[in-house]
C-alpha cells in the first residue's frame, strides 16, 4: 500500500439518526452506517438488523416456479431419467449440489454432469445434450446456466428431452430489445422481466436452493431439511461475489451459523484442510480461502472433485480429497501470481499510456486469466483484458472500472470475437490470435476515459475522532455483518494524527505498528498491513498522517486496548 492517491469521498446521506438510535437502543454512528448502505426507514432497519428466515422472499414468487416443480414431481413419481447440469464454478458446484441432495431425498432417480472448462466451456453444450440422450435421458435441469443456450435448447426439445432451466444470468435479447429465453419447458430465472419476485441479485444457488424447497413442499419433506441445506446457498452466494442486500444477506448470516453445526462431511473436511476454524467462518473465509479451493477443481482439473467431496460419507476419503482441493489452490495461486508478475511488467514496459489494458499471456493456463486481470486492474484502475492462447484460439476475460461498460465496449468491436459475453464489470471471449493488437488497438480508439477516471475513489462512512471509539461501539459494528461486496467493512477517516513511533513487526515484515496522537492528546495504536521496511522509507521524517480505518479490540496477555486497522493514508510533507 502506498500513500494514497485516491480521492477519499465522505457518504452523505441523510435520515433522523438520532430517533433512529433510540428506537433500536444502537448508537447513532451505527445507524448512520446502516443508512450508508442504502437501508431506509424503521422496517429496512428492522430487516437489516434482526431479519431471519422468515422474511425471505416467497420461491412461489419466482417465475415458471410452480410449473418446475409440477413437472419434476411428476417426473420423479414416474421414475424418469433426470440429469442436472452444472457448471464448474462455485455456484455452479454449490447449485448442482442442492439439486441433487434434493431431488436424491425427494427420491428421484437422478445424476449430475458438470462440464470441463477447457474441453466443454461453460454452460451446457450440444455434445452435452447428445450424451444425455443416448443415455436415455428423460429430462435435463441446468443450474447456475442455461438461459442464453438457445440453439442447445433447441436441440434438446427436438430429441424429445423435456428441459427445465434454473438460472440467474441476464436474457438474451433479440435485435427489437426483447427477451430471448430458450424453448425449455420451464425458465426460473429471476432476470426475466415477466418475473415478479421482488430481488433480482440471487445467485444460482439460492435459485436451486427455492426450487429444492417448493420440491420439499410437494413431497412433504420437513421444512428443516432444508434449512439444513442453506449453508451451500449461502457459500454460492459469497463465492459468486452477488450483493450482500436484501436476502442474501439474511441467507449468508445464517448459513455462516449453520456452517458451525453442519451436517456436511467434506465441508468440514475443507475447513480443516484449510487451517481455519468452522465455528469463527466469516464471509471473508468463504470469499478467499474456502471459495477458492472449490473453484479450483474446475480451474485446473475437473469440477467434479470439489462435488464429491461435497458429497463424501468417508472421513478418510473426505480428508483427501480436501488436502488435495487445498494443494490444487496453492498451485492456482503460484501460477496466478506468475501471471499476474509478466502481465504488470508487460504494462510497465510497453502499455502504461494506454486508457484500456489488452495483455496476451500465451502460456497463461486460461482459467487464471480473469483473476490476473482482477488484480492488475488493482493496480492500475484501468479496464484490464488478460488473453491466453487456447487450443485453437485465443481466449481472455476482461474486468473493468466503473467509468468503463466492458460489454458495451466489446459490442463495439464485436466483429473481431468468436465468442463473446459479459455485462458492465467483465466479460469473456475468444478470438483469432491475429486480431490480439487490431483489437488493443480498436478499444483504445473508441475508449472515451478521461484521466480523472483513473483515480480510484475510497468511500469513508463518518469522519469520526479516535476520541468517540468505545469497546461498545467496536462490538455494536458486529450488527452490520456478514461484510462483503454491497455491505463493505465499515471506514471512518480521521486527519493530522501525529506519528510517535513505528515498529515493524513480522517474520516477512509486512506489518507496520504505529503509535498515534490525537491533537487533543489521546494517544492510539495503529497497524498497517503493508511491505514494512518500503513504509519506513517512504516515511522518512514526516511526522504527521491521515488515516482512512477501522476500529479494533486488541487483546495480548489478558489486556484489552483500543486500535485502529489503517486502510488508506496519506502523509503530510
Amino acid at each position: 500500500m502506498k500513500d494514497s492517491q485516491a480521492t477519499w469521498m465522505l457518504q452523505t446521506k441523510k435520515a433522523d439518526f438520532s430517533a433512529l438510535a433510540r428506537r433500536f437502543q444502537i448508537d447513532p454512528v451505527t445507524v448512520r452506517l446502516i443508512r450508508n448502505r442504502d437501508i431506509v426507514g424503521e422496517q429496512g432497519m428492522e430487516r437489516y438488523l434482526h431479519g431471519t428466515l422468515k422474511d425471505l422472499y416467497d420461491p412461489h414468487l419466482l417465475k415458471d416456479m410452480d410449473l418446475a416443480v409440477s413437472i419434476l414431481t411428476e417426473k420423479i413419481r414416474n421414475g424418469r431419467r433426470i440429469r442436472i447440469v452444472g457448471d464448474y464454478d462455485i455456484d455452479g458446484i454449490c447449485s448442482t449440489y442442492l439439486l441433487y441432495k434434493g431431488m436424491t431425498r425427494c427420491g428421484a432417480r437422478v445424476d449430475y454432469q458438470i462440464p470441463e472448462r477447457i474441453r466443454d466451456g461453460y454452460g451446457i453444450n450440444e455434445s452435452i445434450i447428445r450424451r444425455a440422450c443416448e443415455d436415455g435421458i428423460d429430462t435435463i435441469v441446468t443450474c447456475d446456466n442455461g438461459i442464453a443456450a438457445l440453439q442447445q435448447i433447441c436441440m434438446a426439445k427436438e430429441l424429445g428431452m423435456t428441459v427445465i432451466i434454473t438460472d440467474h444470468h441476464e436474457v438474451p435479447l433479440d435485435d427489437k430489445g426483447e427477451e430471448l429465453p430458450p424453448p425449455a419447458d420451464a425458465v426460473v430465472n429471476p432476470k426475466q422481466a415477466a418475473c415478479g419476485y421482488p430481488f433480482k441479485g440471487i445467485c444460482g444457488g439460492v435459485v436451486a436452493c427455492k426450487l429444492v424447497q417448493v420440491l420439499y413442499e410437494a413431497f412433504a419433506i420437513p421444512s428443516q431439511e432444508w434449512e439444513d441445506m442453506l449453508e451451500f446457498a449461502a457459500i454460492a452466494t459469497v463465492g459468486d461475489v452477488m450483493r450482500l442486500q436484501d436476502e442474501n444477506r439474511i441467507l449468508v448470516r445464517f448459513g455462516l451459523r449453520q456452517m458451525e453445526r453442519t451436517k456436511s462431511l467434506g465441508l468440514k473436511k475443507l475447513v480443516e484442510a484449510c487451517g481455519l476454524n468452522i465455528q469463527e467462518l466469516t464471509a471473508y473465509h468463504i470469499g478467499f480461502v474456502i471459495g477458492p479451493c472449490l473453484n479450483a477443481s474446475g480451474r485446473l482439473q475437473t469440477a467434479k472433485l470439489a462435488l464429491d467431496l461435497l458429497l463424501c460419507q468417508d472421513e478418510q476419503e473426505a480428508a483427501s480429497m480436501a488436502q488435495e482441493l487445498q494443494i490444487l489452490n496453492e498451485e492456482r495461486k503460484t501460477m496466478t501470481q506468475q501471471g499476474v508478475d509478466e502481465a504488470l511488467k508487460q504494462v510497465e514496459e510497453h502499455y502504461a499510456g494506454d486508457s484500456v489494458l489488452v495483455i496476451f499471456l500465451p502460456d497463461c493456463h486460461e482459467s487464471v486469466a480473469g483473476i490476473i486481470a482482477g488484480r492488475v486492474r488493482e493496480a492500475w484502475n484501468r479496464p484490464v483484458f488478460v488473453l491466453t492462447r487456447g487450443e485453437d484460439c485465443v481466449k481472455g476475460s476482461g474486468r473493468s472500472i466503473e467509468a468503463y461498460h466492458m460489454y458495451r465496449e466489446m459490442c463495439g468491436v464485436q466483429d473481431l470475437f468468436l465468442k463473446f459475453g459479459g455485462h458492465p464489470m467483465a466479460a469473456g471471449f475468444s478470438m483469432e490470435e491475429c486480431h490480439v493488437d487490431e483489437f488493443r488497438r480498436r478499444l483504445n480508439e473508441q475508449a472515451a476515459l478521461k484521466p480523472e477516471d483513473f483515480i480510484p475513489k475510497v468511500w469513508i462512512d463518518v469522519a469520526m475522532p479516535l476520541e468517540y471509539l468505545s469497546e461498545r461501539l467496536v462490538g455494536e459494528l458486529k450488527l452490520l455483518e456478514p461484510f462483503g461486496q454491497g455491505n463493505e467493512k465499515p471506514q471512518f477517516a480521521q486527519k493530522g494524527l501525529r506519528i510517535r513511533s513505528v515498529r515493524v513487526l513480522g517474520k516477512n515484515r509486512n506489518a507496520v505498528k504505529l503509535s498515534l496522537v490525537t491533537e487533543r492528546g489521546l494517544a492510539m495504536d495503529g497497524m498497517l498491513f503493508t511491505e514494512g521496511d518500503r513504509f519506513v522509507e517512504e516515511l522518512g521524517a514526516k511526522k504527521t498522517i491521515d488515516v482512512v480505518y477501522y476500529p479494533d479490540v486488541n487483546e495480548y496477555n489478558g489486556r484489552r486496548t483500543l486500535q485502529i486497522i489503517i486502510r488508506e493514508y496519506k502523509l503530510h510533507p
